[in-house]
């Protein structure tokens, strides 16, 4: 598609491009080297969206959520210097989670490049290691192309961020503006042609397993391959697991549906990794929280790896079958090879160990913490409440393994987490861009009081914006990830990670964002519906046990198949 030529300024272009991308929201945050870019959208707001954030990490996460629950790309608008270097942590979240961004900072003007010039930062240097692709900009006849490709290469093959630099001569500077869209980048290929003797292949091993597990990673979300998974699991009858970044993917309340695998993944599937015969990975990287000590990760299992990135296959676990392709159309593929099949017997044995796994954890708990507030209630009770259909946004730490164990995930893009980088801060401003993808949706953040303390600032977004956001603080007084490690394996010397915290309800009220505090068990329910019958932001902080762990637990350096349930 090619636009018609006009005579616009270099900001104008960029808006243009945009608009012509369907972009309708952006986040992010003017100064001074982006100034022409934000005047240009200020003729434009009827048509773009531009939610202005505290913090322009803040912004980059906030399009993140935006980006991982809609399976758009999620645009971030910052200034120069210390501006775009706010964006880095954003930038490196987003790209070993493979989030498609489209980051645009404004720079110097570019005879100032290279002068140590007043908020002049080397932005393409530090950016490069965090981005698919990075470019900067210094004439305005190329910002159309140069978004163009941008936009094709941060949304094509495994997604990731993109980051354009534009000096601000080049925002100025008039050029004849027409658009057309990148349909390919020469030397890249972001989707592979599908090997149809891999597949072959893969069927064969698939046909002949008594105990096949499939394992899958937010690849098949990517690659928009629900469906396709869920025909083919169900025609072979395998037991699906999931990574954390893979919840939702399959359906949580399906009886194929086995669990989490990893660190702090299901005690099932973990330990049938290492007794199953033919493992079936589509779209995860094995990485190195899923397969703990990799010198024994399922040994006695023939390995078939699905993935989109080349740099991904045998890169960790060596494949007997490498399928370098897109998920669905392998898949596809796959679906008219295989026999249908029922592994009853072997399924069973996920069950029962998923019932072995409930009554310990839940006899330990309960000895141990019978009159307190405890997150794993809080996340199943929340679960039962939306029946497994609100969009989660979780920060790092005790409560996001809990997430990720209780909470029932039936829909797709569901889940939204910082899963490789493991970014204290994320949920709460992630929890704003998936609320602005999904306006028509609950989207509840859930946070420890930790994490919280690192972007609390964007309650100020969401009160500016009166975005319906549901906030649940779990406070336990600790970093409480970190504080059980110290216990476990530090002879519990609690070195710095009692934090304390203000008060998270007249701050929210500050914001004039409706909340209440639960500590009794018997309150928690009623607090719940309050939380998600408000039409507007409603912030819950709950006062849970303070030293509760969370298990199912790999230990560091330990077998997949030697996890712990205390």
């Amino acid at each position: 598609m090619k636009t018609t030529e006009l005579k616009i300024t270099g900001a104008e272009a960029v808006i243009q491009s945009l608009k012509a991308e369907g972009v309708k929201t952006i986040f992010g945050y003017p100064g001074g080297a982006i100034m022409p870019i934000y005047d240009a959208l200020f003729h434009h707001l009827e048509e773009v969206h531009h939610i202005l954030t505290r913090h322009e990490q803040g912004a980059i996460h906030a399009a993140q959520g935006y980006a991982r629950s809609s399976g758009n790309t999620g645009v971030v608008f910052a200034t120069s210097g210390p501006g775009a270097t706010n964006l880095i942590t954003g930038l490196a979240d987003a790209l070993i989670d493979s989030t498609p961004l489209i980051c645009i900072t404004g720079q110097v003007a570019s005879h100032l490049l290279g002068t140590d010039a007043f908020q002049e930062t080397d932005v393409m240097g530090i950016s490069m290691p965090v981005t698919k692709w990075n470019c900067q900009v210094t004439n305005a006849a190329d910002i159309a192309p140069t978004l163009a490709k941008a936009f094709y290469i941060a949304s094509s093959g495994r997604p990731g961020p993109v980051l354009v630099d534009i000096t601000k001569d080049a925002q100025f500077e008039k050029l004849n503006f027409s658009y057309e869209k990148c349909t390919s980048v020469r030397s890249y290929q972001p989707k592979p042609k599908l090997n149809v003797d891999q597949i072959q292949e893969a069927s064969r091993l698939l046909n002949e397993a008594q105990k096949p597990l499939i394992i899958v990673g937010q690849g098949i979300m990517l690659s928009n391959a629900e469906e396709k998974l869920l025909v083919f699991a169900e025609k072979m009858g395998i037991p699906v697991a999931s990574t954390l970044l893979g919840l939702g993917a399959f359906p949580g309340h399906h009886p194929l549906f086995v669990g989490m695998v990893g660190m702090h993944g299901n005690y099932a599937p973990n330990v049938k990794t290492n007794e199953c015969d033919v493992l079936l990975a589509i779209g995860m990287r094995f990485d190195d929280r899923v397969t703990g000590d990799v010198s024994r990760y399922a040994k006695q299992a023939k390995i078939i790896h699905i993935d989109i990135d080349f740099a991904e296959i045998n890169k960790i676990i060596k494949a007997d079958v490498a399928v370098l392709a897109d998920a669905k159309e392998a898949l596809a593929g796959l679906i008219d090879l295989v026999e249908k099949q029922s592994h009853h017997d072997w399924l069973n044995e996920f069950h029962q160990e998923k019932q072995k796994e409930l009554q310990i954890l839940s006899e330990n708990r309960n000895k141990e913490f019978s009159d307190e507030l405890r997150m794993d209630l809080v996340i199943d009770l929340l679960s039962q409440k939306t029946n497994g259909n609100a969009i989660i946004v979780t920060d790092v730490g005790q409560h996001q393994m809990l997430a990720s164990q209780f909470y029932q995930y039936n829909q797709t893009k569901s889940n939204v987490t910082s899963g490789g980088l493991g970014t204290m801060g994320f949920a709460l401003p992630a929890a704003i861009g998936a609320k602005m993808a999904n306006p028509e949706k609950q989207v509840v953040a859930i946070i420890g009081d930790g994490g919280f303390q690192m972007t609390l600032q964007e309650l100020g977004t969401i009160m500016q914006n009166n975005i319906g956001v549901k906030i649940i603080i779990l406070n336990n007084g600790y970093l409480g990830m970190v504080r059980q490690w110290q216990q476990m394996f530090f002879e519990k010397r609690y070195s710095f990670t009692d934090i304390q915290s203000p008060d998270f309800v007249a701050l929210a009220a500050s914001y004039n964002i409706k909340s209440q505090r639960v500590e009794r068990q018997e309150d928690l329910n009623h607090a719940l519906d309050q939380l998600l019958n408000s039409e507007k932001a409603y912030l819950l902080e709950v006062k849970v046990a303070r030293e509760d762990n969370v298990f199912p637990m790999v230990p560091t350096g330990a077998s997949v198949a030697e996890i712990r349930l205390q």
